[in-house]
């Protein structure tokens, strides 16, 4: 196993240790209850990264199996230039490896420690917090322990959301769309949170924004107290007092951010109407999801030299041009009970996938049929592949998405979708609520549907 020892690469006498044949393990950068976080460099690129390793064994004693997984979930769904980058995921017997993007210029923390930032700094600081939560929530992650010390600064002044283990995903959620959990620090955490009612992930996210903000123009908190039961007492009546030199313009944005009722308190799309929020803002262009296998951190690899294991885990750099389905894949991937892809994949399926038993001409003028019905318009056609876009607007503009149709046989099909344009949760509804009833006559089976296994392995 490759063990982290050097923490000095650039001194002569330090004995270097490469990770996986791939990586130069360097100095310390912090550590935790369960991890600890190591500057490196990749062999082949040059890149300076960031390695968090775990130790299983540790988490299995802690039961936080389930929040680093959760957290490797989030990172995978969220890429964003605002928001750190998850680059891959190794193991060996006894550890996990998480190879983040390196952010040199620490906590905004120190910053605001050393008390308040000019107006426009900090305007900028909050114009990339809100790109990220509002990228975050459009995928349906909650962030819940928004704080400067999990806000980080790159070489260029640019900010970078960090820390994920306490979000959550779509599946925690009741029924009713609320989360349950309490979590998150004292001084930045909604009301509603601490009601064990119930609440939203999202509306208690812009709770902490705006507390953020507040610190990032005063130098100090909104709720101060030297315990906790002090700083709930005035969140709750969200009692505070503005400083004379923060303008009106940030004044009034603040105002609507920390209300204590969450219905009557500002959404992102609120936040980005207002005039102070919106001198010199640009929205950045979010970077598409990265494709990376699945990980099992329970599988036990077998004991190997550091290169057999780099091998074998690593992923592969090389990704195919085009999709392609062979008769392994299909079965793999429509079927929940025997699912091996994430073994052999280089990159990560669409759920929206189904097979169909009719042949992918047929089915190309099924959908088209389909897309008239739902209003939705062609506005591109090649070969076997179908670009249509809906006539409304939605969070995120009008919904747009590609299908792409491979012929697997002469009288099987595998189709797959996926979204070009528009919100990812709207997609997501669309797929559940409309498209798939309007195909039910031409699907064989869907993707991970578990009523599938016994008609595909009979």
């Amino acid at each position: 196993m490759a063990r982290v020892m050097n923490e000095h690469p650039n001194q002569d006498d330090s004995p270097r240790s490469i990770l996986f044949n791939k990586y130069e393990m360097g100095r310390l950068l912090g550590q935790g209850n369960f991890a600890k976080v190591y500057y490196a460099r990749n062999l082949v690129t040059s890149e300076s990264v960031a390695v968090k390793v775990i130790k299983k064994e540790k988490l299995k004693k802690e039961r936080l199996v389930r929040q680093i997984k959760q957290e490797v979930s989030v990172m995978r769904l969220v890429r964003h230039p605002n928001i750190v980058e998850l680059k891959e995921v190794m193991a060996t017997r006894g550890k996990i490896f998480l190879v983040m993007e390196y952010v040199r210029g620490g906590e905004l923390f120190s910053k605001v420690a050393k008390g308040k930032l000019k107006e426009d700094v900090a305007r900028k600081y909050f114009q990339q917090l809100i790109s990220a939560i509002d990228f975050c929530h459009s995928r349906g992650v909650t962030h819940r322990d928004l704080k400067p010390e999990n806000l980080l600064l790159d070489e260029n002044e640019d900010l970078k959301v960090s820390d994920f283990g306490l979000s959550a995903l779509p599946e925690q959620r009741r029924s009713d769309g609320m989360l349950l959990t309490p979590c998150g620090t004292p001084a930045y955490v909604a009301p509603e949170v601490l009601k064990k009612k119930g609440y939203d992930g999202s509306k208690a996210d812009i709770w902490s924004c705006g507390v953020i903000l507040y610190a990032l123009l005063s130098g100090y908190l909104p709720f101060p107290g030297d315990n906790v039961m002090k700083i709930y007492k005035k969140a709750f009546k969200a009692e505070y007092e503005f400083p004379d030199w923060i303008s009106s313009g940030a004044k009034n944005l603040i105002s609507n951010l920390l209300v204590a009722d969450p219905e009557k308190r500002y959404s992102i799309p609120d936040i980005m109407k207002d005039p102070w929020f919106q001198i010199g803002f640009m929205r950045p262009i979010a970077f598409s999801i990265k494709k990376e296998p699945g990980f099992d951190f329970d599988e036990e690899e077998n004991e190997a030299n550091d290169k057999q294991e780099g091998e074998a885990l690593i992923r592969s750099e090389n990704k195919p041009s085009r999709p392609f389905y062979n008769a392994f894949e299909i079965i793999s991937s429509l079927s929940n009970g025997f699912d091996l892809r994430s073994l052999f994949e280089t990159r990560k399926r669409s759920p929206s996938l189904f097979l169909s038993k009719l042949s992918a001409p047929t089915v190309v003028a099924k959908l088209e049929t389909v897309a008239k019905k739902l209003n939705f318009k062609i506005t591109g056609r090649k070969d076997f592949k179908v670009r249509m876009q809906g006539e409304t607007e939605g969070r995120k503009g009008k919904l747009a998405m590609t299908v792409e149709v491979f012929e697997v046989a002469p009288e099987v099909a595998a189709v797959e979708f996926s979204k070009s344009a528009g919100d990812t949760l709207e997609y997501i509804k669309f797929c559940e609520e409309e498209v798939r009833p309007a195909l039910k006559d031409i699907v064989w089976s869907w993707q991970g549907d578990s009523t599938n296994n016994s008609s595909l392995q009979n």
